[in-house]
């Protein structure tokens, strides 16, 4: 869980979509798509931040959980059954940096604030910092980000957390990872075309 004043970016470089409006999914897969390294042969990977033990800090587990039966290029770290949160979160980014090459880290996580906010989902450029919403000192993680802000901050955040709705987390985990499935296939599809492209040309070459 983060606040949004702990996210990096200026707002110019934050794409914001309510979780209720038409076609929510493919405005947030486009987005996200666009932010994807030009890099077709980097590694991607996700990582699903937040804990199954706090509804409004469930948001990054419900997703990684989706994404994770579903992806066949991304790789992706935190769901309901194993976590990534604020005691592991420094164990998990070194796995990550010992099994992948230099890879492309996309961060989800739950964040919390204005009341006029609540609902909305921002895709980013730039990293991160969870636990800022409940105090902690934990490490910037993200290439990019996509946030969820499922609640009010400013006052007893660990508390607001406990008492945030699961219908409207629910709601933003599906959208969040219909947009996350949908940008894999636009990815793969181009890197399949950029590869078929780079056969003809070797084939017409000889």
């Amino acid at each position: 869980m983060n606040l949004k004043s702990g996210l990096f970016q200026a707002d110019k470089d934050r794409n914001r979509i309510y979780y209720d409006e038409e076609n929510a999914h493919k405005i947030l897969s486009s987005s996200l798509y666009e932010l994807l390294p030009r890099i077709m042969t980097k590694p991607i990977v996700i990582v699903c931040i937040g804990t199954d033990r706090s509804t409004g800090d469930s948001l990054g587990p419900i997703i990684g959980t989706t994404i994770k039966k579903q992806l066949s290029h991304f790789n992706v770290f935190g769901t309901l059954k194993d976590p990534v949160h604020a005691v592991n979160l420094e164990d998990t980014m070194q796995t990550i940096k010992n099994e992948f090459n230099n890879p492309f880290i996309i961060a989800i996580d739950a964040c919390l604030g204005k009341i006029k906010s609540v609902g909305y989902i921002q895709v980013g450029k730039g990293p991160i910092k969870p636990g800022a919403g409940v105090n902690k000192v934990l490490p910037a993680v993200g290439n990019i980000h996509i946030t969820g802000i499922v609640n009010v901050s400013g006052f007893m955040e660990y508390f607001v957390l406990q008492n945030t709705r699961l219908h409207l987390v629910m709601d933003m985990a599906n959208i969040i990872a219909e947009g996350i499935i949908e940008a894999e296939k636009s990815y793969l599809h181009k890197r399949n075309s950029l590869k078929a492209n780079w056969m003809d040309k070797m084939d017409n070459t000889f």
